[in-house]
């Protein structure tokens, strides 16, 4: 990959002449140390500092003589430096030596050495070109660096890399018989990473404060780099509050202290806290709060059970679902509540231990439950719209929040619809009498059917008193007649019940009957237990028989004597 990247530049072109970097290179160990020959690399000491040239003793009978610009500051008198002879010929003031060629020779021989020892050398990113960067590495010395051994992470962006000064190693100095330059930057990271990476676990203990900066974002928290190497700042331990999202808490780039709370040697893992650089908000709850207390907060979340509302960082309670309204029949809390909003809320209970708080909303406001019974009391009579229909009954809405339940059973006394939507409709208004009320469990029981009189208790009496009533056919069967009597009751009359069969049989007798007919039935039997009710059109008969023997026995006298013969013989019975 790297042979490619590097094949794929052009070679870099420095204004130091190769031929000159050539020789450099194959005389730096071959120099020997005599007299100052033409074209050897010299120590001098600065003796004198005009203001074209600097003079510098090199051991010889005339002083060297370095062109002042050939310094990019201006030394100093008693400087040490290194110039290279250029001629004996002293004429001119000094012997002719250059500082800029010594630079130069130094510059070689150290890159040989960095080459040789992998030490690293100081480079700037120049430009970025085709397969990798050009880097200085010296005033008209230049290097590659592959794209590949830029970083330890792929490179998206080259031109950020523009201008970047790092350190870099390097990997080749010759190809081909030519000196070619090969760096690599990738290579000192990584082991600057390991470096660093040991002298924290070496340094670092659990409980210390270390800095270091946002470097990406996961969906469970930040990864903070540590200077090469990375640490986890998970999203629970950004905040003592909650937190949804790590991106609100701290922002890429940023530069944190945070504390060391677990580390793995073993796995080359740490993990950070930035919540435990503050005070846990929970040691010093009970001086703040109390149950009972009302409180203000901030709704933070909604789950199918309750909302969570923060009353400060740290310490977000649960108001459940039951706890949010008086009256209303909530579903979900959405329906009442969202995130984002300011509540005032009742303490109800909490724990310390478990880092818990109960709250209730309906515990601020006035219980409308608690007057119910004075506002409405058994018997109370009204007219209210229907709100809801289930299988067994209906609720009726005495008013915002307040329902009460209309059971299927109280529709009527004497007919149990099969279906609670065959009589009433949701938003119909019906009149209906309060039965009962149950504060407590928040119950109240209205009825229909008890708003008239219980036609099983009439009937009752009318048997008790064997009167004759009037009756409807409803249905005629093989085995006798249904017939609607007083408040919409239906009871059969047996065929034995209609005529005698000794006089006139069943069929014959009902051939004279339609549906519709109206018959005076006597009752001989109810049941309002079973709604059962039994009629008798026989027992008329047999009424009025008693009724005339009984006018008789009181006519004829306390003295007359008068048989049962006697009555029948008069009514041609017998």
């Amino acid at each position: 990959m790297v042979e490619k990247e590097a094949q794929n530049t052009e070679p870099l072109g420095e204004t130091v002449p190769e031929e000159t970097r050539e020789e450099f290179l194959k005389t730096i160990d071959e120099m020997e140390v005599g007299q100052p020959e033409v074209g050897e690399l010299i120590s001098g000491t600065v003796v004198l500092v005009g203001s074209e040239n600097v003079f510098v003793n090199i051991g010889y009978k005339s002083d060297g003589k370095v062109p002042l610009d050939e310094f990019e500051e201006p030394p100093k008198v008693g400087d040490e430096v290194d110039v290279v002879l250029q001629s004996r010929d002293a004429r001119s003031g000094g012997v002719p030596v250059s500082k800029r060629k010594a630079d130069e020779r130094v510059f070689w021989r150290h890159l040989k050495q960095a080459f040789q020892d992998h030490i690293p050398v100081d480079g700037k990113v120049t430009r970025s070109v085709k397969g990798g960067f050009e880097v200085q590495i010296h005033p008209g010395v230049r290097g590659f660096n592959p794209i590949s051994k830029m970083d330890t992470h792929r490179i998206e962006n080259p031109e950020e890399y523009v201008g970047l000064e790092s350190k870099f190693y390097v990997e080749r100095l010759y190809s081909e018989n030519r000196v070619n330059i090969i760096l690599s930057r990738r290579a000192w990271l990584e082991e600057e990473v390991k470096r660093k990476r040991e002298e924290f676990f070496n340094n670092v203990d659990i409980g210390d404060e270390v800095t270091g900066v946002v470097k990406t974002f996961t969906s469970f928290g930040a990864f903070i780099d540590l200077g090469g190497f990375d640490g986890l700042l998970h999203i629970n331990d950004m905040s003592w509050g909650h937190v949804t999202r790590p991106k609100d808490i701290v922002k890429k780039g940023q530069e944190l202290t945070l504390k060391v709370i677990r580390m793995e040697p073993e796995e080359q893992k740490v993990n950070l806290s930035l919540r435990h650089m503050t005070p846990d908000p929970w040691e010093s709850f009970e001086g703040k709060y109390h149950i009972d207390d009302v409180v203000a907060g901030r709704v933070t979340k909604l789950a199918d059970f309750g909302a969570f509302i923060e009353l400060e960082e740290g310490i977000e309670g649960l108001a459940h679902i039951s706890e949010l309204s008086w009256v209303k029949r909530i579903n979900h809390p959405k329906e009442v509540l969202k995130p984002g909003d300011e509540v005032e809320a009742k303490i109800l209970d909490y724990d310390i231990t478990q880092g818990r708080v109960s709250l209730g909303l309906k515990q601020v406001l006035p219980n409308p439950w608690e007057a119910i019974a004075e506002q409405y009391p058994p018997g109370t009579q009204l007219v209210r719209p229907v709100k809801k229909i289930t299988n067994s009954g209906a609720f009726v809405e005495l008013e915002e929040g307040i329902d009460a339940f209309l059971h299927i059973d109280d529709l009527s006394w004497a007919n149990r619809p099969r279906n609670v939507s065959d009589v009433l409709s949701e938003g119909d208004d019906v009149e209906v009498v309060v039965l009962w009320v149950d504060p407590d469990n928040h119950n109240i029981r209205v009825g229909v059917k008890q708003l008239s009189e219980d036609p099983w208790v009439t009937l009752k009496h009318v048997s008790q008193r064997r009167e004759i009533i009037e009756g409807e056919v409803t249905n005629i069967t093989d085995f006798g007649l249904f017939l609607r009597v007083h408040g919409g009751i239906e009871g059969l009359l047996h065929k034995n019940n209609l005529t005698d069969p000794r006089v006139e049989p069943y069929e014959q007798a009902v051939k004279g009957i339609s549906v519709g007919d109206k018959l005076n039935v006597v009752v001989t039997e109810i049941n309002p237990a079973k709604q059962r009710l039994s009629l008798s059109v026989r027992e008329i008969e047999r009424k009025e028989q008693r009724e005339e023997m009984q006018k008789y026995i009181h006519d004829s006298g306390e003295e007359d004597t008068f048989t049962l013969g006697d009555f029948l013989k008069d009514k041609g019975e017998v």
